[in-house]
């Protein structure tokens, strides 16, 4: 896959007043002397900050450092799982005159209708992480969601083995099913797993998706799947850290926490600790910062009004088009390599080592 290759000088651009709404906003927000022309201003919509730390505690740091580079006006809101306040947020920025619009949907059918509203006013969109199916966005930043799943999915595979688990009964904690990247995910663990449960070599348990990726939801959803199987679960496939933490907790309270092989995503302090606890089995690195320059650089250029070659793209099976995509490669996490995201900046010693785990982190070359 091409990655890191969109590059682009920074501008020094004075920039529209920047607007008044309910999340923070940042940039420059002076007018130029005299100029009616229409100056490049950048919004993007986050979607909560309770499925995932990622999203206010790297992407909002990463994409506002960019810009702030780059010299352009822009504006970060949060939308906090509100599809309502999704959609008013966009119209929002559409009024206050962004020529750029990034988005993270919280499902595709609000995502993609605040696309068209943006489209029919002729303001360039990007979709952020989540792909909207159906959708009109002229890009798709990303990373590669079912080579996301495939690493879950061997890192389940590989902490079984390593526990010596016979025919071990597996359990699913998936996200979101209005996220299209669950799905993505979901393919990509099946294919690994899939093959193990028709051999009869695993033996497949509770399936079930996530609410909006609602961590108290996922630990109801796990306790009731734990006393569906007599408690006779030995693996689980929890798609991002913070249901992994969730089916953990209940594992804890039934002192099966270490014994019950986790899986996560997005590499967070929480789910690092886990790890180096002994409670997660592994979890995904995604280089947020390479996923938020690479967004931030083709959106400095759409708010410009220029188009780049991205040599990617994505089906999107629902609008049945090829979207120019940027793709990223994920790396799975194990407590052999916990360092790896310290090294990375992507979290630091001081908020990882803390108390109990500061001996942990010594044990594991954090450094």
């Amino acid at each position: 896959m091409r990655k890191g290759f969109l590059t682009f000088a920074a501008v020094g651009l004075l920039a529209t007043g920047s607007m008044a709404a309910c999340g923070d906003n940042g940039g420059s927000s002076d007018e130029a002397g005299g100029s009616n022309a229409k100056k490049p201003k950048i919004g993007v919509i986050l979607p909560d900050s309770k499925s995932s730390a990622r999203w206010e505690g790297a992407d909002r740091k990463y994409l506002e450092a960019a810009f702030k580079a780059a010299g352009v006006d822009y504006t970060i809101q949060n939308a906090q799982g509100d599809k309502s306040a999704f959609s008013t947020i966009a119209d929002g920025m559409l009024t206050s005159g962004v020529t750029a619009l990034m988005i993270v949907n919280l499902d595709s059918g609000t995502g993609k209708a605040v696309l068209e509203k943006a489209k029919s006013q002729g303001v360039a969109t990007i979709d952020y992480d989540r792909l909207t199916l159906g959708g009109s966005a002229q890009y798709y930043v990303s990373f590669d969601n079912e080579a996301v799943g495939k690493l879950q999915g061997e890192g389940l595979s590989k902490c079984l083995t390593d526990k010596g688990a016979q025919k071990p009964v597996v359990a699913y904690l998936n996200g979101s099913q209005t996220d299209n990247n669950a799905t993505l995910f979901k393919n990509g663990y099946d294919s690994i797993l899939k093959p193990k449960f028709d051999s009869g070599d695993y033996t497949k348990g509770p399936d079930q998706n996530v609410p909006d990726w609602d961590n108290a939801q996922a630990g109801v959803i796990f306790e009731q799947m734990l006393t569906q199987q007599k408690g006779k679960i030995d693996g689980v496939l929890a798609a991002n850290d913070g249901l992994g933490n969730a089916a953990i907790s209940v594992l804890k309270k039934n002192q099966l926490n270490g014994k019950v092989p986790v899986t996560g995503q997005d590499a967070t302090v929480q789910g690092l600790q886990n790890i180096l606890a002994g409670d997660q089995c592994m979890t995904v690195y995604k280089a947020v910062k390479k996923e938020a320059d690479a967004a931030a650089d083709l959106a400095i250029a759409l708010a410009k009004g220029e188009r780049k070659d991205t040599g990617q793209t994505v089906k999107d099976p629902e609008g049945n088009r090829d979207v120019p995509s940027v793709l990223l490669e994920p790396k799975a996490i194990y407590k052999d390599n916990v360092k790896d995201v310290v090294a990375d900046g992507y979290v630091t010693k001081e908020e990882l080592c803390t108390g109990a785990f500061a001996k942990l982190c010594t044990d594991a070359g954090v450094s």
